[in-house]
């Protein structure tokens, strides 16, 4: 099996750069781990001011672990389902190996970590509590953690055979979210890692980051395979929206970084209204459940390797009003400070 995975946030990517200059907006996840306790740091809430929802910082008695939790306890159906058909392609592992290899692995691990800041206790602390404490919450042994200077807003994740896995997350990032929204972010990553979602992710990485136009690929890989792993990509970013969910235990946090990510900066920050946004979602399901537009909406997103964020939203509001997620907290442990 391949042994190298990138798991990214946030943007759907159709067109490719060159996989050198793209690897810091790549996509992807996986080594499921365990963890123990979390340290505590405070919970963001979500406030109304004029109006208007905002998320912001504050410190609770209490948080929810998850000291039992499965991947398949969060796992989405579409992940489930695409993995199942990616499982009866023959083949597939040994497409790996000839795609990835000990040198590819090696530019990519220090292309991403030669020009960032590693995050420690004694170094950006509060985003290393922040990693920690959604570790320990997701039952799953922290990766480290680098903050890269860079405008796009953007986190990912890292992860070869026989070395600790580690999560970027971009400067433009940090200033563009509140540090809950930041967690929900790294909880996101996390998830990747937990729900092992493995060689196939690369794959997907690599056809976002352009690398089908490499030299003998095309043999390799027909369009009907890049379809089905850009779809179940896809798949799987829902299920990563769900360790937020999880993490965050407040879906109006996730939905803030979708709203933010979307269409948020720095300056208008105050100004963005969470409710707003899900009505937009709803809005956007209602124009394409006609005909016409249910197939201008695969045709939008077919491509995409990313769910559409309204289209995230909105998934990721229903399932914090499901059974499932309700049965996921009453399983939760309660830490006191």
């Amino acid at each position: 099996m391949a042994s190298l995975v990138l798991s990214s946030l946030c943007f759907p990517s159709r067109k490719p750069c060159s996989l050198t200059s793209s690897l810091r907006f790549s996509s992807g996840a996986p080594i499921q781990s365990r963890f123990g306790a979390p340290l505590f740091v405070g919970f963001g809430s979500v406030s109304k001011r004029n109006g208007r929802t905002k998320a912001s910082v504050d410190s609770r008695a209490y948080t929810l672990v998850f000291r039992d939790l499965d991947a398949d306890d969060f796992r989405h159906p579409l992940d489930k389902q695409n993995t199942l058909l990616l499982r009866a392609i023959p083949g597939l592992n040994e497409i790996g190996r000839a795609i990835l290899g000990t040198v590819t692995e090696q530019i990519m691990l220090l292309e991403n970590i030669g020009s960032s800041v590693l995050v420690s206790e004694n170094q950006l602390s509060e985003l290393h509590k922040l990693m920690i404490e959604a570790a320990g919450i997701l039952n799953i042994e922290p990766p480290d953690l680098y903050v890269r200077q860079s405008p796009v807003p953007n986190a990912y994740t890292l992860a070869i055979s026989g070395k600790k896995p580690f999560v970027i997350i971009h400067t433009s990032l940090v200033e563009l979210l509140t540090r809950k929204e930041l967690q929900a972010v790294l909880a996101h990553e996390l998830g990747h890692l937990k729900c092992d979602h493995g060689v196939w992710l690369t794959f997907a990485n690599l056809l976002t980051l352009g690398a089908y136009s490499l030299p003998g690929l095309g043999g390799f890989i027909a369009q009907r395979l890049e379809e089905q792993l850009i779809r179940w990509l896809r798949a799987a970013e829902l299920t990563c929206d769900r360790a937020a969910l999880l993490v965050a235990q407040d879906p109006k946090v996730v939905i803030s970084v979708l709203m933010r990510l979307a269409g948020g900066c720095p300056s208008m920050a105050d100004q963005l209204n969470v409710d707003a946004f899900l009505e937009q979602a709803r809005s956007y399901e209602k124009a394409s459940s006609s005909p016409i537009g249910w197939y201008i909406r695969n045709a939008q997103t077919r491509q995409l390797s990313h769910p559409l964020p309204v289209l995230r939203a909105r998934e990721i509001d229903e399932w914090s009003r499901s059974r499932e997620y309700g049965n996921l907290l009453k399983r939760a442990t309660q830490m006191s400070m």
